[in-house]
């Protein structure tokens, strides 16, 4: 699917740069360059403030599990802007049902007076710092909690409940940034299942373009696999793909989008330097509708890759509706 031109090339991919090969050269192999399942000495720990970290090293993929070598930044932030442990955290915890497993548990159960002078609630992982990023791919295995069913009897549409942001520089500090955000939605006031919604914002949160698949339902009470790729570019090169993968279901391609991922005004882009690869982060209306009927919004996370070189294997999408 395409949207409304400028040019960005491809030069840097997770900070690793890399000569334009020419028409004789091979393209280079897709190679992982960071994965953890939360294992081993992995845990969280105070940052100062109200927030925390991941720290220690997951000894399943070796070398490549070193946030401050492989992921090149200094802290692997979780970030909350506010509130406290009876309101939200994030935790690695036994795998519910599975404890040999160890997963990142991420708990929402109100909301707080948070950042730009709003009342929200969030909990996100940050990658924050790094050096422009122009493509890369991330994959990550997600399991919503049953409670997620009671969003759909949830009386208005819902277009804020964000699970992924990607900012190709940022709003703050004065920049000309954009951001692609990736969510969880209804598209109605009625009852309806819940499905994934995806937009890119520039400046002063001004949407460029937004898609929502309502084909594919977002699955609940069951773990399954998003893959993600993102290139920079504009109109006619920049791209955004999600797949997902439902644990012994099909592949689904949920969107493939053409369309900028920078921001328009922005003649010379420089990659993402801050994104959200693990997020949840709504308004108090949708948080405050599930404490009232004793439900919590919870996400586990396992097994987080990303990825220099890979690009999707697919290009046959299920048509998102705008």
């Amino acid at each position: 699917m395409r949207f409304p031109s400028l040019h960005a090339a491809a030069a840097l991919s997770l900070g690793l740069s890399f000569v334009p090969l020419s028409a004789s050269e091979a393209p280079a192999e897709p190679r992982l360059v960071f994965k953890t399942g939360f294992e081993g000495d992995t845990r969280v720990v105070p940052a100062g403030g109200s927030d925390h970290k991941m720290v220690g090293t997951d000894p399943a993929p070796p070398n490549q599990s070193d946030v401050h070598r492989d992921l090149g930044i200094k802290n692997f932030t979780l970030q909350y802007t506010g509130g406290d442990d009876s309101k939200r955290y994030a935790k690695i915890i036994p795998e519910p049902g599975r404890p040999t497993n160890q997963v990142l548990q991420f708990w929402l159960n109100d909301s707080w007076p948070a950042s730009e002078n709003q009342v929200k609630a969030r909990v996100q992982a940050n990658i924050y710092g790094r050096d422009g990023v122009r493509d890369f791919y991330q994959s990550v295995r997600v399991f919503l909690t049953d409670d997620w069913r009671a969003l759909r009897d949830y009386p208005r549409p819902i277009k804020w409940l964000t699970i992924s942001e990607f900012w190709n520089d940022i709003f703050w500090g004065g920049k000309n940034g954009a951001r692609v955000t990736l969510g969880i939605g209804k598209p109605t006031g009625t009852r309806s299942d819940l499905y994934f919604i995806l937009d890119s914002q520039g400046p002063g949160t001004k949407h460029i373009w937004e898609v929502i698949n309502k084909r594919v339902p977002v699955p609940i009470g069951r773990w399954f696999t998003m893959e993600y790729y993102y290139q920079e570019g504009d109109a006619e090169t920049g791209r955004f793909y999600l797949a997902i993968t439902p644990d012994g279901g099909r592949r689904q391609v949920v969107f493939d989008v053409t369309g900028w991922t920078h921001c328009p005004t922005n003649a010379t882009p420089d990659g993402i330097t801050d994104w959200n690869p693990l997020k949840l982060y709504t308004s108090k209306e949708v948080v405050g509708f599930m404490k009232e009927r004793g439900k919590t919004l919870e996400i586990y996370w396992d097994d987080f890759e990303l990825w220099h070189n890979r690009k999707p294997t697919d290009s046959k999408p299920s048509p998102p509706s705008t």
